[in-house]
């Protein structure tokens, strides 16, 4: 590494006349002195004046030059008790090749009231990285923005995409297509839930004796629909009664009395007690479980179980 050590100046005066003169000495050195195009390196500034003065060092290189600044200006001082002696720091790195200066603003010296501007001169060699024979190569062509494999994958991809779709979609539309099931409910079975249903809500016990015997004979008149399609809930009682009469599975005279009364109670207002609800309600559950039995007899190996 070479070392270059440019003395700018050892005594000089004051360009104005009358002026004070400020003895300075000053340096500067380039290590290394031959760099590679944005390699950095330091170039260090040393000035020495008398004691009592100020040394005002340029914060960076000149921004407009090949060679600019990498980190602001390091300035240390110098332990020595008869001077000023500072020495100034600069990173930098260097963007074009060949000789190239370090254009470094003035550094100011302050001292009795008079200052001084002292030019900084220093150059540096920056080394090509191309190889001696460039001019024989011939550079690759620039490649493309964006490059595309031979085989489109991405095609493949998108169809692939396609295809789940499209099945996602057909079996979205058929199973809204499709009907739903429906559930089958024996007429038994259900009229048995709702007979436990209307006795849980204890009607009886509120005083609601007529809701009691309108409710429990519905829920009979609901299971003969269900048997039977001649029994249609637009029946009227007395329509109903004849239409029962076909069918020899259902007590005809209990049905006719449990009907008759149960007219007179929902549409004439008719009084009744707990007591008696209670009978026309057990009434219309036993005529409903008769017809079950007669109508739906029991499988031998049922039986047999029983």
């Amino acid at each position: 590494m070479r070392v270059l050590i440019l003395a700018l100046a050892l005594v000089c005066s004051v360009a104005t006349a009358g002026a004070q003169q400020i003895p300075v000495k000053a340096g500067v050195t380039v290590a290394p002195d031959s760099v590679r195009i944005g390699d950095p390196f330091r170039v260090t500034v040393g000035i020495r004046v008398p004691k009592g003065g100020t040394i005002d060092f340029p914060r960076a290189t000149d921004s407009a030059s090949t060679v600019q600044s990498l980190d602001p200006v390091a300035v240390r001082t110098s332990a020595d008790s008869g001077a000023v002696e500072q020495y100034a720091e600069y990173r930098v790195a260097a963007w074009d090749v060949g000789a190239q200066a370090v254009r470094i603003p003035d550094v100011i010296v302050h001292y009795n009231g008079t200052q001084r501007a002292i030019p900084i001169r220093a150059s540096v060699f920056v080394k090509s990285l191309l190889p001696s024979d460039s001019a024989k190569r011939v550079p690759k062509p620039p490649r493309a923005l964006y490059e595309f494999s031979v085989f489109p994958w991405w095609i493949v991809a998108l169809i692939a995409a396609a295809i789940i779709v499209g099945l996602l979609l057909w079996w979205w539309i058929r199973r809204r297509r499709k009907p739903p099931t429906p559930v089958v409910v024996d007429p038994f079975v259900r009229a048995e839930a709702e007979f436990n249903r209307i006795e849980a809500l204890g009607l009886l016990e509120a005083g609601e004796r007529g809701r009691y015997v309108a409710l429990m004979v519905e829920v009979l008149r609901d299971y003969l629909a269900a048997r039977y399609a001649e029994a249609s809930l637009s029946l009227t009682s007395t329509e109903l009664q004849r239409t029962a009469r076909e069918w020899p599975h259902l007590p005809q005279d209990r049905l006719t009395r449990l009907l008759t009364e149960a007219d007179l109670i929902k549409f004439a207002r008719r009084p009744i007690n707990a007591e008696r609800a209670r009978d026309l309600g057990r009434d219309a559950r036993s005529i409903v479980t008769e017809e079950h039995t007669a109508s739906q007899p029991a499988t031998a190996p049922a039986q047999a179980a029983a």
